[in-house]
């Protein structure tokens, strides 16, 4: 329940940062709102970080280098989600985001990428993923 609960509170705090991150950039560009965005999620994780302290300093080591570099996507995702907003609206935006996710990680569960268990998925997974494609097509006219 936990799990679903922050599941939930994620999608909503994308959408919001979308929808801000959008209105910033029409105010001073979207590569500086992305850099905003980017400085401001960094203050506020070293400081959850300073109140929390539930890591591992000596796990880091063993992280894979490239895994370090996942927060530079962030740069891309903002830019390209803003854009979108503004070309698309928010809701397609967020649509097509999440039929995006949700194929990509369907590929990463099967082919077990990343150190992730592989997963057979179904009929019913792949029909479900079919009918959020459908709703967002449908959603667009």
């Amino acid at each position: 329940m936990k799990g679903i609960i922050f599941a939930l509170l994620a999608g909503a705090c994308i959408t919001l940062q979308g929808v801000a991150n959008a209105r910033i950039s029409q105010d001073i560009g979207t590569w500086q709102a992305a850099t905003i965005t980017q400085l401001t999620g960094f203050l506020m994780s070293l400081l959850i970080l300073l109140f929390v302290r539930d890591g591992k300093k000596q796990g880091l080591r063993k992280v894979k280098p490239l895994y370090l570099f996942g927060g530079a996507l962030a740069a891309f995702i903002i830019f390209s989600e803003v854009t979108s907003i503004q070309k698309i609206g928010v809701t397609f935006t967020i649509s097509a985001l999440l039929i995006a996710q949700l194929c990509l990680t369907f590929i990463i569960d099967i082919n077990g990428w990343f150190g992730v268990a592989k997963k057979k998925m179904r009929l019913p997974q792949f029909i479900g993923i079919g009918m959020m494609i459908v709703g967002v097509v449908i959603l667009k006219l």
